[in-house]
């Protein structure tokens, strides 16, 4: 227990040294993204952060999450992700929506990963993105985004991930999507305990750091925590696994603009591996 707290405390100080602002992302997105550097809690959700983490995924799984952010009907954020395991490589689809009828953002994003090696796993998501506003604008563009992770150890993962390296532009406005660098580190302590870090550096912006813990402190239980810098932003959760289902309540909060509570559901089909359960 010593080292679990000596752990959580030096990240946690990391991220105070470092508050910027910056990207532009949901509240709770790191929430989803938080086992992407994990082997041991990954979830159908983890390669939405990083293309890489759906080589390790080892069942046909899916899921669902909404989030009321900040307690608006007009914010509210809808994300779905599938995960397609093959002998030839790993697939996923993955489907966002935000906004409401006067303004909303929607992508699409088609995903590949495989493992290069045992210390090696990389990935690739083709993206459609696209902006509304009724009666004024819309357009849309591809892009890409590519990931990598190394397996320095059996319990120390090290990513690396690019979000849109070239074009990005969109069809009516010529504006073009920033483009994004990220580099993540995790270390699964033990079986029931993980902590994960990244860096991001979106261009233009200061960089930012995201810090997150996650405890698995029964069977079927565990409870989930971080920050994100970018926004000053402090989110948990807790889950409940139950044979082939898990479902999560999670809830975040900004100083200034309140609470953005969400629900999470994952499905996975087939018997559940080690590392697609230990979430």
């Amino acid at each position: 227990m010593k080292k679990y707290i000596c752990t959580t405390a030096f990240l946690f100080f990391l991220i105070l040294t470092v508050f910027s602002q910056s990207l532009r992302q949901p509240v709770s997105a790191i929430y989803l993204g938080l086992a992407s550097y994990s082997t041991q809690h990954q979830d159908v959700f983890s390669y939405l952060n990083n293309q890489a983490a759906l080589a390790q995924i080892k069942n046909v799984t899916t899921g669902v999450y909404g989030e009321r952010r900040f307690l608006l009907s007009a914010t509210s954020l809808y994300t779905a992700a599938v995960a397609l395991p093959t002998k030839d490589g790993n697939f996923g689809i993955n489907v966002k929506y935000s906004g409401f009828k006067n303004f909303n953002e929607n992508q699409i994003g088609l995903t590949y990963a495989r493992s290069l090696s045992k210390k090696v796993d990389v990935g690739i998501q083709f993206n459609y993105y696209g902006y509304r506003v009724p009666a004024y604008n819309s357009a849309n563009t591809i892009n890409v985004e590519v990931g990598a992770i190394i397996h320095l150890t059996d319990l120390l993962n090290m990513g690396l991930h690019v979000y849109n390296p070239i074009g990005g532009r969109f069809s009516n406005t010529n504006e073009k999507l920033t483009t994004a660098y990220t580099v993540g580190l995790g270390y699964d302590v033990s079986d029931n305990f993980f902590v994960g870090t990244e860096i991001v550096k979106e261009e233009n912006f200061p960089v930012n750091v995201n810090t997150g813990i996650q405890y698995r402190f029964m069977k079927q239980f565990f409870a989930r925590a971080g920050i994100a810098s970018a926004t000053s932003t402090g989110y948990t959760g807790i889950g409940i696994s139950w044979k082939n289902l898990r479902l999560d309540i999670s809830g975040s909060y900004h100083p200034q603009l309140g609470l953005s509570p969400g629900l999470l559901l994952i499905m996975n089909f087939g018997k559940v591996t080690t590392a697609s359960t230990n979430e």
